[in-house]
């Protein structure tokens, strides 16, 4: 479950970390109404479950209720990736000196929470750790022992934090360090973690994804997610059966059992790309499930590779590769952007059907993870 920006900012409010002072708007005579009450430089911003807002249009500025009428009408309906901007933000403006970065994930591999931090915030951490490595501190903690504040201070001379805000930052990690745990969340990220002009620091945005499976601890939560319209190609999955989630990146992937597609997820991740999805056939697909899940797939123009990962149990190998095929018959994907990987049940004999149409399988999962993400960049 991910929440909007205004949802995780209020989670942020009530877990006493800084936010900005805003409303959350669905017409635009709302919008003018909260403009009208509190005339002041603000931003409105599209909310809205994909990143790149800013670049599409989303973000705008103004500063009364006469100049916030033609952002407010522009935003509202617009489609930003393939979702639709049904609400808008209007924050208070700040007057930023600096832009940190502050994140608290799962590590699978070491299977512990692991905090990221950076005094380079305001783009993606992906794009920090590639062009300016040493300028990421990270923390992976173990659960047993908790947060404390010797974890803030470390982190805050790695990632080179100002010591003139190194106290309220450490106090800030506190808190989002107790909320991840209280909501069960898979991450929450502030991006940037600004420093104002007064020498502050104020959660300039909010990105928070919960675990479904925790949600029984926090029904509340529950109305949120009824309130946040789903992906159209997710709406399309659930009509067929299929168990998919829309995600950011540009590599689409395609699995059979959650397990095995998340374990995708992350080898994609470590190879270093970005998920486009999760999308799992399930067990003993047929040849029309599988051709319907690469359409669904392959639908999202943000899909630059598409890596299909097998372990065929109940799943028979050569139903999945006729599907395949059908698929690609139509036109509508070029094999020159796939990666499969097909092992298990009938995997002799799905080979041989890939072979005869020119498809090559590879023999591992990071080997084909390596593979799509170089087909992704090319």
């Amino acid at each position: 479950m991910r929440l909007l920006e205004y949802q995780g900012k209020e989670l942020f409010a009530r877990a006493g970390i800084p936010v900005p002072k805003g409303k959350v708007a669905q017409t635009v005579d709302e919008v003018v109404a909260i403009m009208r009450q509190q005339p002041a430089p603000s931003v409105v911003k599209a909310q809205v479950l994909v990143g790149g807002r800013g670049k599409a249009g989303g973000i705008k500025f103004a500063s009364n209720a006469q100049d916030v009428v033609e952002p407010a009408t522009t935003i509202l309906g617009m489609d930003i990736k393939g979702e639709t901007a049904k609400r808008v933000w209007i924050e208070q403006r700040m007057d930023i000196v600096q832009e940190l970065y502050l994140s608290i994930t799962v590590d699978r591999t070491r299977r512990r929470p692991v905090i990221i931090a950076s005094a380079m915030g305001g783009m993606d951490i992906e794009e920090v750790a590639a062009k300016h490595p040493g300028a990421i501190g990270t923390y992976a903690i173990d659960p047993a022992m908790g947060y404390y504040p010797f974890v803030g201070r470390r982190l805050a001379s790695q990632a080179e934090i100002p010591k003139s805000v190194t106290a309220e930052f450490v106090d800030i990690l506190g808190k989002l360090y107790k909320l991840f745990f209280e909501i069960g969340a898979m991450l929450v990220e502030i991006n940037p973690l600004a420093i104002t002009k007064d020498g502050h620091l104020v959660a300039s945005d909010a990105k928070v994804d919960i675990d479904d499976n925790g949600l029984f601890r926090n029904p509340w939560l529950l109305s949120w997610k009824t309130d946040v319209p789903d992906h159209p190609l997710e709406e399309r999955a659930r009509k067929t059966g299929l168990a998919y989630v829309h995600l950011d990146g540009d590599v689409g992937i395609i699995g059979n059992g959650a397990g095995l597609v998340m374990g995708t997820l992350d080898a994609v991740k470590a190879a270093g790309g970005e998920p486009a999805n999760f999308l799992d056939v399930g067990g003993g697909a047929k040849a029309d499930v599988v051709r319907e899940a690469v359409g669904i797939v392959t639908a999202d123009p943000n899909v630059k590779s598409l890596f299909i990962n097998i372990f065929g149990g109940i799943t028979r190998g050569d139903e999945v590769a006729k599907g395949l095929v059908e698929a690609l018959g139509s036109g509508g994907w070029s094999k020159d952007k796939l990666v499969i990987r097909l092992t298990g049940t009938n995997e002799k004999e799905g080979r041989e059907v890939l072979t005869r149409n020119g498809i090559a399988a590879v023999e591992t999962m990071n080997e084909g993870a390596r593979k799509a993400v170089a087909l992704a960049r090319t």
